[in-house]
């Protein structure tokens, strides 16, 4: 299913809660670009940097007429602590029982310290107003991303 998961494309429908006890669906977003990032974790480093970089940004994105979700197996909870110490101003959303991540093929083995275990490969998808994929970075860097992210939105 992730193969297929390719520019063109149209994106997996899927629907989940978000912070601030809010609720979300693909189809929430006719209409308008959206920007939907997975991350590993709420509040470990490279997950705080770059959910910091879409809010910096997030007025150039609005600017340009995309949203923006990013997206963790975090419950709802600690994505509302997330936002409150960070200050962020962009919509969390909670994949707990894992099926948009599935769906978008960004839960992956992964391996740290000779430890293989399963988690977010860090990726980000353009859909486009239509409900196609636009762009698909996978094994996303923090450091440039949003900036690249901000100007695709921009040549749709």
């Amino acid at each position: 299913m992730a193969s297929e998961l390719v520019e063109g494309r149209k994106a997996p429908v899927f629907s989940m809660p978000t912070d601030g006890d809010g609720k979300t669906a693909l189809k929430d977003y006719k209409g308008q670009p959206l920007v939907l990032y997975f991350y590993p974790k709420d509040d470990t480093s490279g997950c705080t940097k770059q959910a910091i970089g879409f809010t910096e940004h997030l007025k150039a994105f609005e600017k340009a007429g995309a949203a923006i979700l990013g997206v963790s197996r975090d419950p709802v909870k600690k994505h509302d602590k997330f936002k409150d110490k960070h200050d962020l101003k962009i919509t969390l959303g909670s994949d707990e029982e894992g099926k948009v991540t599935e769906a978008y093929g960004v839960w992956v083995e992964k391996s740290m310290y000779g430890r293989k275990y399963m988690g977010i490969e860090r990726s980000t998808f353009l859909i486009d107003s239509k409900g196609k994929i636009a762009r698909v970075w996978r094994k996303v860097k923090v450091p440039g991303h949003v900036d690249e992210v901000l100007e695709a939105v921009k040549a749709l």
